[in-house]
């Protein structure tokens, strides 16, 4: 592949660096010229384009990321469709994400322009995140390195999602004076909504001393009718021949391993007895906060082996938090939910429709509401918590067609300005505790609430770290769901910049979420909105 200025007689065929404007018609980035194209450009003027022009041996970007992933061996993971050189792979399920290291790096080793990035081994993963992206930089690549990177993948499995199985787990809860049960209440409290991300079920608990003959005979009982066995000692463990190791092993069990290198969660006991796992929990188990309990506890749940040596190669990355407070009682905040995470709409409705030629589309009739007023109506029937509604051009014919809903209206004095200013206005309205905000665009009459909702669960699944976009056939669509990470440099957008400049700035992993044909149909043109089925009022 050769790159740079090309003269335009000579560049059919080429793959254009940068977006180019003939007269009326705009071509975008990555843009490969046909015969027609450039006779535009050359009528417009243009004697030169900065393009890409391939090799009869180069594989086209797309095509290249496209074959890479489908070489690659993998389970419960799906591959989304090829665009602007990237191909994504997400979770089928939720679960424990495991790699070959080794082949990924044999891969990205293989030449500059081909890339895989993927999530760190043993990442806790939900059902629809991505888990891995293959990426190729330029316009294109000799199809021999693609060529090389489909021998590598052909050595295994590189990489799998292993699914969450709904395990059955007995609890054991030692007692010594002074115990509240209060404390052992909200241990089971805990325990069970540790397990019900699984899909699993806490079926007994044993109360005992805190004495080795009374927690070896619980422990014995609950591991013939559970898959686990986890037990909470009143006192934390001291030493190795402590109450819960000492218990475990006078069961008949073994002893895995007793302490890792994880903080919080340096007392764990991991044991076996009857084929079942028998886990010491840390004290710190009883608070909801990630420890290293969940380390083990999500690798057995995934049904993964769990030995000595994995416990003790989690040293790096196992320091999960300081504790300048030492020695008092950990009891941090809760944190919400995954499904209580709140999002707002911004709806954008302040633009001049220029295009239209006069009529404002927003006020166009579909089966006799306002377009903007059906959006609206739409983003109140979603799972947001709350539309704000972006005013700026016919502002009072716009309050007016939304009169009687329940949004919040920010108008935009400065929307002449560009799409950042709408940007800037509706997210300054957005609440405090949010964790995000989707734009949604007045003009997109085929987005319903359900493709609404659709986004938000994505980003809920995501915690709410995620960028989420809607997608027609592996094409990138609206609306978009930013998180609240990016708020600040929305504050900073200038001119006619919108939501998808940040996207590709910020490096936030991105979900893009298959609605249908409503994420690519906006109605920008008379004709767009005619066969939309929108009726122009003036």
């Amino acid at each position: 592949m050769k790159f740079g200025p090309v003269p335009i007689d000579e560049a059919e065929g080429a793959v254009l660096a940068h977006a180019t404007t003939a007269g009326e018609k705009r071509f975008r980035k990555a843009h490969r010229l046909g015969r027609d194209d450039v006779a535009a450009l050359k009528a417009a003027g243009v004697g030169e384009v900065v393009a890409a022009v391939l090799a009869e041996d180069d594989l086209g970007e797309d095509a290249a990321a496209a074959r890479i992933a489908a070489a690659m061996s993998h389970r419960n993971i799906e591959v989304k469709p090829a665009a602007t050189g990237r191909v994504n792979l997400h979770a089928e399920a939720s679960g424990v994400f495991t790699v070959d290291a080794s082949m990924i790096d044999a891969i990205n080793a293989v030449d500059p322009a081909i890339t895989v990035a993927t999530l760190a081994q043993h990442a806790s993963v939900e059902k629809g995140q991505m888990v891995a992206t293959v990426k190729i930089i330029p316009f294109a690549v000799a199809a021999s390195l693609v060529d090389k990177v489909e021998r590598i993948c052909a050595s295994g499995e590189i990489f799998a999602v292993n699914a969450y199985r709904p395990i059955t787990v007995g609890v054991i809860q030692t007692v010594l004076p002074g115990v509240k049960p209060s404390v052992l209440d909200k241990t089971l409290r805990v325990t069970e909504a540790r397990l019900a991300r699984f899909g699993g079920r806490l079926t007994a608990e044993r109360r005992t001393p805190h004495e080795v003959a009374a927690v070896a005979t619980a422990a014995t009982q609950l591991a013939r009718d559970n898959d686990m066995v986890v037990i909470f000692g009143a006192s934390a463990m001291s030493d190795f021949a402590d109450v819960v190791p000492a218990a475990i092993e006078r069961a008949g069990g073994t002893i895995v391993r007793a302490g890792m290198p994880v903080d919080p969660g340096n007392l764990l006991v991991l044991g076996t007895l009857d084929g079942k796992r028998v886990v010491g929990a840390p004290g710190c188990a009883r608070s909801p906060k990630e420890n290293g309990f969940d380390w083990v506890l999500d690798r057995l749940v995934a049904g993964l082996e769990v030995t000595a040596g994995d416990i003790a190669g989690m040293g790096v990355g196992g320091l999960l938090m300081e504790i300048p407070t030492r020695p008092q009682p950990r009891e941090p905040a809760l944190q919400p939910a995954r499904s209580a995470l709140k999002v707002d709409i911004v709806l954008l409705a302040a633009g001049r429709s220029s295009r239209m030629g006069g009529p404002n589309k927003l006020l166009a009739l579909f089966d006799g509401e306002p377009l903007v007023r059906r959006t609206a109506s739409r983003a109140l029937g979603s799972k947001a918590a709350a539309t704000i509604v972006v005013t700026g051009h016919q502002r009072e014919r716009v309050r007016s067609a939304l009169s009687g809903l329940g949004v919040t209206v920010a108008d935009n004095p400065d929307f002449a300005d560009g799409l950042a200013s709408s940007l800037k206005a509706g997210i300054a309205k957005v609440a405090p505790d949010a964790a995000g905000a989707m734009i949604v665009l007045g003009d997109m009459p085929g987005v319903s609430s359900r493709d609404l909702d659709s986004l938000i669960d994505a980003f809920r699944s995501s915690g709410g770290r995620s960028v989420v976009r809607a997608s027609h056939q592996g094409k990138r669509g609206n609306p978009v769901l930013l998180p609240r990470s990016l708020f600040a440099a929305v504050a900073q957008l200038e001119g006619d910049t919108g939501a998808r400049h940040l996207v590709e700035a910020e490096g936030l992993d991105v979900i893009d979420v298959e609605i249908g044909q409503g994420a690519s149909i906006d109605v920008d043109t008379r004709e767009a909105l005619e066969g939309a089925g929108g009726v122009l009022q003036d």
